[in-house]
C-alpha cells in the first residue's frame, strides 16, 4: 500500500495578498471594457489604510478609467467597512500608472511575446475535482464554505481575512482528511467556543458532500482539528499584514504538489506571455487525460520573446513518462492570439479570489476548446 500525505491552503477574498490580486485584475477588466486588445500589466501593494498601484494600462479611453472607485469597490466586496478597518473611505490610493492609448501599430504586436516565460499546466482524470489535486480541491471548497459563515452567522463576528490548511491522506485511490487547521478573523468578543462549534459542523457537513462527489473520499473527520491555533485573530487583513499581488501564486494554480512556472496572473491582460500560457497549458493537460493518454498530465510551455505561439517542451504522465502526440504543435492551438481573443472573462474579479479551474468561467476549461 502506497501511503502518502498532501498538504494544500487556500486564503479567503480579504486576504491582504487576494486585495490586492482583485484589484489587479478588476483594472484588467476595466481596460478589457474598453478595448479588446488593452495592454494591462499592473502591481499593487496594500497595507493598513493604503493602497499602492504601479504599472501601464494602454488603451482607449485608460485616463478614464475611475482607478479609485475600483479599489474601494474591492474592499467592499470582500468585506471591508463598519466594524472592519479599514473602510473602503478610508482607503488612501497612490497610482502610478502609465496611462493612456496603445502606440502605433502596438495592437498588432500584442499577438507577439514581449517576454520570455515558462508555463506550467496539469490536470487528472477525477471529474468530481474537475481534474484537479483532491487536497486543492478541498482546501478552497473548505474556504468558500467558512467565508460564507460571516453572512449565514453575524453572531459569531467573523471578519474578511481568514486561511485553511489541510493535509490529505492518500493511498491507492482512496482519499482521507487528515488534519485540519484554519484562522478566522474574530472580534474577541465574540464566542471563540462557538466558532469551534461552527466550524466544525461545517467542515463535517461540507465533507459529507464532498464525498458523495467524489467516489474514494472518506466522509470520516480527522481527529486533529485547529481553529484559531495562534490565539485570537482580531487584527488581520492589511492591518494585520502587508499585501501584494502575485504572492499567492501556487494557490492560484494547483497547489504544492504539482511545480508552477512563469509569473502572476492577475493584473495582466490576456496576451500577455505568463497568463496565456499557464491557460493554454491547464487546456492541452485537461485534453491529454480525456483523451486517454494517460491518468495525470504535466505540460509545461515555453516563451521566447516575439513567438506568436507557446513552444511545447514536455508533457510528462503519473510516472513522469514522456507523452508523445503526433504534429502536436499543429494540434494544438496555444497562440497569443487565441488566448487574447478568446479567453477573457466577465468574473475576472472571482478568477482573482477563487482560481481560474474550479469553475466553468474560462473557454480553457471548455471540452470542446482545441
Amino acid at each position: 500500500m502506497n501511503t502518502k500525505l498532501f498538504p494544500a491552503e487556500y486564503v479567503f477574498p480579504g486576504h491582504p495578498d487576494k486585495l490586492c490580486d482583485a484589484i489587479a485584475d478588476s483594472l484588467v477588466q476595466a481596460a478589457f471594457n474598453l478595448e479588446w486588445r488593452a495592454l494591462v500589466g499592473v502591481e499593487v501593494a496594500c497595507h493598513r489604510n493604503k493602497v499602492f498601484i504601479t504599472g501601464r494600462i494602454g488603451c482607449q479611453g485608460a485616463e478614464k478609467i475611475d482607478i479609485e472607485k475600483i479599489v474601494r469597490g474591492a474592499y467592499q466586496s470582500a468585506g471591508y467597512g463598519g466594524d472592519w478597518y479599514p473602510s473602503p473611505s478610508q482607503l488612501e490610493i497612490t497610482s502610478d500608472l502609465c496611462l493612456g492609448p496603445l502606440e502605433d501599430g502596438e495592437g498588432e504586436f500584442r499577438e507577439l511575446s514581449d517576454d520570455q516565460a515558462i508555463c506550467v499546466g496539469y490536470a487528472n482524470d477525477i471529474e468530481a475535482t474537475n481534474g484537479l489535486p483532491v487536497e486543492h480541491w478541498l482546501a478552497a471548497r473548505f474556504a468558500k464554505r467558512l467565508y460564507r459563515l460571516r453572512g449565514e452567522l453575524p453572531e459569531l463576528g467573523l471578519g474578511p481575512d481568514g486561511k485553511v490548511i489541510v493535509v490529505v491522506k492518500e493511498s491507492d485511490g482512496v482519499w482521507q482528511l487528515d488534519r485540519f487547521s484554519c484562522s478566522l478573523q474574530q472580534k474577541t468578543a465574540h464566542d471563540e467556543i462557538a466558532l469551534f462549534r461552527e466550524v466544525r459542523a461545517a467542515v463535517e457537513a461540507e465533507l459529507i458532500q464532498l464525498a458523495q462527489l467524489l467516489t474514494g473520499l472518506s466522509p470520516k473527520m480527522p481527529d486533529e482539528i485547529t481553529v484559531n491555533g495562534a490565539g485570537a485573530f482580531e487584527v488581520g487583513g492589511p492591518e494585520g499584514d502587508n499585501g501584494l499581488s502575485g504572492k499567492k501564486l501556487v494557490m492560484d494554480a494547483y497547489g504544492p504538489r504539482v511545480p508552477i512556472g512563469g509569473g502572476a496572473w492577475s493584473g495582466k491582460d490576456f496576451f500577455k506571455a505568463d497568463r496565456a500560457g499557464g491557460l493554454h497549458a491547464r487546456r492541452i493537460a485537461k485534453h491529454i487525460v480525456r483523451l486517454g493518454l494517460a491518468k495525470e498530465a504535466t505540460v509545461v510551455l515555453g516563451w521566447f520573446p516575439g513567438n506568436r505561439s507557446a513552444q511545447i517542451l514536455r508533457i510528462t504522465d503519473q510516472l513522469g513518462q514522456q507523452v508523445r502526440l503526433k504534429n502536436i504543435d499543429v494540434l494544438f492551438d496555444t497562440t497569443l492570439l487565441t488566448s487574447g481573443e478568446k479567453f477573457s472573462s466577465n468574473e475576472l474579479i472571482e478568477l482573482a479570489r477563487w482560481g481560474h479551474f474550479f469553475d466553468e468561467f474560462g473557454l480553457w476549461e471548455l471540452p470542446h476548446q482545441i
